[in-house]
């Protein structure tokens, strides 16, 4: 090298380390700036980080999910709030445009369905070997399994078992077991259904404790579902089946891999920074179903499309696979009053979304009917009652998942002295127990204290985890379902039953829809619609039916529908049909209403206030993943706020906030509203911190949590957002 360029090449290093040096300098400049600014902020509010907050933001990063696809915001939706309160139809057409997107993921599915029909043959051959067959969510997945069981597989077979001919065929190669071979468990067992149970969502422990109280060992088929791809209790439960494996000499991933299946609703690349998801994503002995459909129709809220097609997809994969096994046995004939008419394929099965989609979009203006019924009721301070037989699970999820959600009263229990739960759901049963039986198609079934116990106490190291947990295990005994009374019982009439003002809404399924039209004064359905319409209720009714059967006055008449009048307008009726031939699972049935009632609430809580834009502000901060979206949802409507032209136009500009100052507020929010829950009704914490930190900085001065909890209350988020603007 000449001198010439060797003193070039030394220039260029001199610049180099002067830019290194000059841009250290001012980011460290930023940073100190920046933490200076947050502790200003957190000052003007009167706020000190609480070591619960300190902790989540340093230690909890892998629970910070706002990256995640599932979390993000559908174009489609984007104004519903807005839209729906002067037109609700058009808010009904927004969010059922996104189950479109379940529509093109599963024409994807039916053209490259290898790994679906390898978990049908899987299915197949658990059937025949009598092996169990172990489904597994949480939250919402835990209740897809819940369904799976007791709506899908325990009335299909109990069906068979009413037909002697057909049973003494299908039990010699099935088994006299069958009906208990599918085991649907969800992450706190049956006490969950009712609401979430704190901490047992982030533990990998309990899904690794419930796969062994249940009984699964290896060679049990276990399909572990998660709405995003990150439920640490799910995860437990795929990696605690697959060590079963790993524990034998000769392992081979090829032969897990059959019997392990990991669903979910996210790309893998937005998966795999959290590290408890790309264990299971780079696991070669676990199969991976990705049913990433993007965005839901409101932010984060995955029990809507993600948790529609997992439904969809699993419950139409065990339907292939148990009419394959019967066709080995029964003839064409029998197979037909079994419910198969006509041989049908997974790909078919799948193909079948858009036409269900497309059926329940004909009915939009009767839902929009309902909606605005039932927006009222609670507006006006009133309640409502849903009442179900076949669809009783399915109506029942809906009811109990609007809690989290939208920040409501979880489901009254029995020692409430009055209601304060918004909805209830009740089913023909005499008395508590019947109720539950009727729900499940078995037992309560909850944890026992001495299986998990002593591994809380010993094995959890966090110790926020180990004191929810602990707390969580208490409320999740078999004694829980004393608590809960579903039943049409006289008690239940007297005590919760309807008064003026009040909706009672039926729901019929399928074959239950032409006896419930009969005129017959005794029937449930003709008692429940009597009881609301005698006590000047609104009334609603779902039908969907197998054939199209036209709502006659008679049959009007006999589930309540006697006419309008100047106090008691016109029933909202949703009435569509969709032919279980070849569905004798009644998927697309469930479905359909899950959709439906899916949009429905949502609408119902979106012209309520408590949806704004798309985003599910009034989420119940209950878990580390439902702290994370709090968080994440008050950085993004302050910060919204803030870089409006007209604020800063007002009132200048400011950076936006950062994570850590919303997540120091949320908690804040979290411990004042723990002190006021009769307040927990009208507020939630994410309007409470959001109005608190812009009206401090509006006012530069620090608004107490009290103040802003008047505010939540007298004006509400959206209206405070909107004057800001």
């Amino acid at each position: 090298m000449t001198r010439t360029s060797t003193d070039k090449a030394r220039t260029f290093i001199l610049a180099l380390l002067i830019i290194s040096i000059v841009f250290i300098s001012l980011k460290a400049g930023q940073d100190q700036a920046s933490t200076q600014a947050e502790a200003n902020l957190l000052k003007l509010l009167g706020i000190t980080a609480s070591p619960e907050s300190v902790d989540y933001v340093v230690n909890k990063t892998q629970f910070q999910l706002h990256t995640l696809l599932t979390e993000q915001r559908h174009q489609k939706t984007w104004s519903l709030s807005e839209k729906i309160k002067t037109d609700t139809e058009a808010g009904l057409r927004m969010l059922f445009s996104v189950d479109e997107d379940i529509a093109a993921r599963l024409n994807t599915l039916a053209a490259d369905k290898a790994l679906l029909e390898q978990l049908v043959s899987e299915i197949e051959y658990a059937i025949l070997a009598k092996r169990k067959i172990y489904v597994y969510g949480c939250g919402a997945t835990g209740r897809l399994a819940k369904q799976i069981e007791s709506s899908f597989w325990r009335p299909f077979w109990r069906r068979i078992k009413a037909e002697a001919n057909l049973w003494s065929k299908a039990k010699s190669r099935i088994g006299p077991a069958i009906e208990d071979a599918l085991i649907g468990e969800m992450t706190g067992a049956d006490r969950a259904l009712i609401s979430s149970l704190e901490g047992f969502e982030d533990l990998q422990l309990i899904g690794r404790l419930q796969l062994a109280d249940r009984g699964i060992k290896k060679g049990d088929l276990v399909i572990c579902v998660t709405e995003g791809g990150e439920t640490s209790s799910v995860i437990g439960t795929v990696l605690g089946a697959l060590d079963q494996w790993k524990a034998e000499a000769g392992y081979a991933p090829a032969e897990s891999r059959k019997k392990l299946y990991f669903v979910y609703n996210n790309p893998d690349d937005r998966l795999k920074p959290f590290e408890r998801s790309r264990k299971v994503i780079e696991e070669p002995g676990i199969t991976k179903i990705n049913l990433a459909t993007g965005p839901q129709a409101i932010t984060g809220s995955t029990r809507m499309q993600a948790t529609t097609i997992e439904t969809f997809v699993i419950g139409s994969a065990i339907e292939t696979a148990v009419e394959r096994i019967l066709r080995r046995v029964l003839s064409k004939k029998e197979m037909s009053l079994a419910g198969f008419k006509e041989e049908t394929t997974l790909e078919n099965r799948l193909r079948k979304f858009p036409l269900l989609l497309q059926e329940i979009k004909k009915d939009i203006p009767a839902i929009a009917r309902l909606t605005d019924f039932e927006a009222k009721t609670y507006e006006t301070g009133h309640f409502s009652t849903y009442f179900a037989g076949a669809g009783l699970i399915t109506v029942f999820i809906d009811s109990t998942e609007r809690s989290p959600t939208f920040r409501l009263y979880p489901l009254d229990t029995v020692n409430e002295p009055k209601r304060k739960c918004w909805i209830q759901v009740w089913t023909e049963a005499p008395d508590l127990k019947s109720a539950w039986q009727a729900f499940l198609g078995r037992p309560f079934r909850g944890l026992k204290p001495e299986i998990y116990q002593k591994p809380f106490e010993e094995e959890i190291n966090d110790p926020y985890l180990r004191e929810k947990a602990l707390t969580s295990l208490t409320k999740a005994g078999d004694d829980q379902q004393l608590l809960y009374d579903f039943s049409l019982a006289d008690l239940n009439i007297k005590s919760r039953g309807p008064k003026q003002g009040d909706i009672g809404v039926t729901v019929l399924l399928g074959p239950e829809v032409e006896e419930a039209l009969k005129p017959n004064p005794n029937s449930s359905f003709s008692r429940f619609g009597s009881l609301f319409a005698g006590r000047e209720a609104l009334l609603g009714i779902i039908i969907i039916q197998d054939k199209p059967i036209a709502a006659a006055p008679a049959g009007r008449a006999a589930i309540g529908i006697v006419g309008a009048g100047p106090k008691k307008p016109e029933p909202a009726i949703v009435q569509f049909s969709l032919p279980p031939d070849n569905d004798p699972f009644r998927v697309q049935q469930h479905i359909a209403l899950k959709m439906l009632l899916n949009a429905h609430s949502t609408a119902v809580m979106a012209k309520l206030g408590k949806v704004i834009g798309n985003t599910m502000t009034n989420v119940s901060p209950s878990n580390l993943k439902l702290i994370g979206r709090a968080t994440y949802l008050i950085q993004l409507h302050v910060n919204d706020v803030l870089g409006n032209p007209a604020w800063v136009r007002q009132y200048g500009t400011r950076r936006p906030i950062s994570y850590g100052e919303a997540n120091a507020v949320l908690f804040d929010s979290i411990a004042f509203m723990k002190e006021r829950p009769g307040d927990l009704g009208q507020a939630a914490e994410v309007p409470l911190s959001i109005i608190r930190i812009l009206e401090s900085l509006r006012q530069r001065r620090g608004v107490t949590p009290k103040e802003a909890l008047e505010i939540v209350k007298t004006t509400g988020l959206a209206a405070t957002l909107a004057k800001l603007k």
